[in-house]
């Protein structure tokens, strides 16, 4: 430091000629060479800055855009919906429609509370229960798609039976062939579903978006919905024994991270 200001010093003096400019020169071709050792040093610590940086902002970006396609892989399902029903009821005279989600539900969210017996359970306790309007056979949804059905209720708990239980099925509908079955858990797996009863002359792609089809026969309504995601289908094979496809769908909903539901309360209902 002291060499810095009495060359400084020296520099202002001398002009722009005179021998603090020699000793300036000399000092500038000595240290050059440090001055590049410290440059290449520290570049991979600014390079492994701007990674980190760059992780954290493609990090947030692909959350953001995760969200996006859940809401567009639902608006999408509905719109398909409501296409090819359109064209169907143009044929038709009398009509009774079946239950619509979402117009006709009023969602209670609920956060996930617990697991009954075990971490392996195929059900959760919620924490919506008979005040908030929850009955038993009421649907749970989450962003994703379908997560089970409301099976025993408290006045502020339910338990949900998740789709995932050997004892659950729902019937389902290919959306992009219309091919008709029952999705259940697939034996012998945790988290994977099949999509049961399809006839072998149904078209079943994989790929193929599975959704809740819904029906309603006279005073008779399904438990679930028409339009809900519940998965894709991952594998379709059939052999010449079985009287059905056999049929792999991998669920949209991950069950054994959920912490929030919605639990779908009809509208209108006493």
């Amino acid at each position: 430091m002291l060499a810095s200001v009495v060359l400084i010093t020296l520099s202002f003096r001398a002009g722009e000629d005179g021998t603090a400019w020699d000793i300036e020169a000399v000092g500038s071709t000595l240290l050059r060479p440090a001055a590049v050792a410290v440059e290449r040093v520290a570049q991979p610590f600014r390079d492994a800055y701007a990674w980190a940086d760059g992780l954290l902002t493609a990090r947030s970006e692909a959350d953001r855009l995760r969200t996006e396609v859940r809401e567009l892989r639902q608006r999408a399902i509905q719109s398909e919906f409501a296409l090819r029903e359109n064209e169907y009821l143009r044929g038709l005279l009398e009509y009774i429609d079946g239950p619509r989600f979402p117009a006709g539900y009023d969602p209670v969210a609920a956060e996930v509370i617990g697991r009954p017996g075990s971490a392996f359970a195929q059900a959760v306790v919620v924490a919506a229960g008979s005040r908030d309007g929850v009955r038993v056979n009421d649907p749970v949804v989450n962003a994703d798609g379908l997560v089970g059905l409301v099976v025993r209720v408290s006045p502020r708990t339910a338990r949900v039976q998740l789709l995932t239980d050997p004892r659950a099925a729902v019937s389902a509908l290919d959306l992009q062939t219309d091919a008709a079955g029952i999705v259940r858990h697939a034996r012998g797996t945790r988290e994977t579903l099949v999509l049961d009863r399809v006839r072998k002359r149904d078209l079943v792609r994989v790929g193929d978006e599975i959704v809740t089809a819904g029906w309603r026969v006279g005073a008779l309504t399904s438990l679930y919905p028409k339009g809900i995601a519940i998965g894709v289908v991952t594998s379709v094979g059939q052999t010449d024994t079985d009287l059905y496809q056999q049929i792999q769908v991998d669920p949209y909903v991950d069950f054994g991270g959920l912490d929030a539901v919605l639990v779908l309360v009809p509208k209108g209902r006493q």
